[in-house]
């Protein structure tokens, strides 16, 4: 991994943004850290030295994810990596009226939120002509997971939406990364009630998704073993893979507001 780096993370605060914001604090980066709960951000980066910003902040918020890329361009420079992390996972089904704000805060953190982020910093890396903007997707958006419409649509969206960037930007010396975890070993993932193979915990999957970046990947699942799972699916007839996944566990439903 490159020296004096500069990295912006969303969803810092646990799972695998916490995961990256150790690796690059470690290695000396200065990082700027966006997550909704301050006190973990702060509890993250304590035992680590260096230049660390911290911005409480909702992806949702425009204008707050505005000022945080202000602040630290102001202070720092440009970025060199802006890895769009923040995301959530529910289960969700169309039939309840109460599952409605369910779908549109998913959309919104795992996609919108996504754009949100990456706004404010590509003027600057174009002028730049240099940076990567990194965005989480997940093998999810391969095909549609029962009782998880609303996730599986969302990163579906989101691989097709980095796909749109990184073409954009070809020409532009910014670099956009798609990365497709499979399941890790997070907080979001621990109330799953169902098998999850090839589950590696947040750590290798941070120290994956920084080579990656570093190596100039622009499109990777992680790990290696749930991209074949994840090709297979794809190629899957819709026969078959509805009765494959007919009676498949869902994810549990979240009553409470995201």
């Amino acid at each position: 991994m490159p020296q004096n780096l500069r990295v912006i993370i969303t969803g810092a605060s646990s799972g695998i943004g916490s995961a990256l914001a150790k690796l690059y604090a470690s290695r000396g980066a200065t990082l700027g850290l966006i997550a909704r709960r301050r006190i973990e951000l702060e509890q993250i980066v304590a035992p680590f030295p260096g230049s660390v910003e911290i911005y409480p902040a909702d992806v949702r918020d425009a204008a707050a994810l505005q000022a945080a890329a202000a602040d630290f361009i102001a202070k720092h420079g440009c970025p060199d990596i802006v890895i769009a992390n923040a995301g959530v996972s529910v289960g969700t089904l169309t039939q309840l009226p109460e599952d409605l704000r369910a779908f549109q805060d998913v959309f919104d953190i795992n996609v919108i939120g996504m754009v949100k982020t990456f706004q404010p910093f590509i003027e600057p890396m174009q002028q730049a002509r240099s940076g990567a903007l990194a965005g989480i997707a997940s093998v999810a958006g391969y095909r549609g997971l029962p009782g998880s419409a609303a996730y599986s649509a969302s990163k579906a969206a989101a691989i097709s939406y980095l796909e749109s960037l990184r073409v954009e930007l070809k020409t532009s010396g910014i670099r956009v990364v798609t990365i497709c975890p499979g399941y890790i070993a997070t907080p979001m993932t621990e109330r799953n009630p169902y098998p999850m193979p090839f589950l590696i915990d947040a750590d290798t999957s941070a120290r994956k998704i920084a080579h990656a970046i570093d190596c100039g990947k622009t499109y990777t699942v992680i790990p290696w073993q749930m991209a074949i799972v994840a090709r297979v699916l794809r190629v899957l007839p819709n026969w078959l893979y509805d009765r494959l996944l007919l009676r498949a566990p869902h994810k549990p439903r979240r009553t409470d507001n995201i």
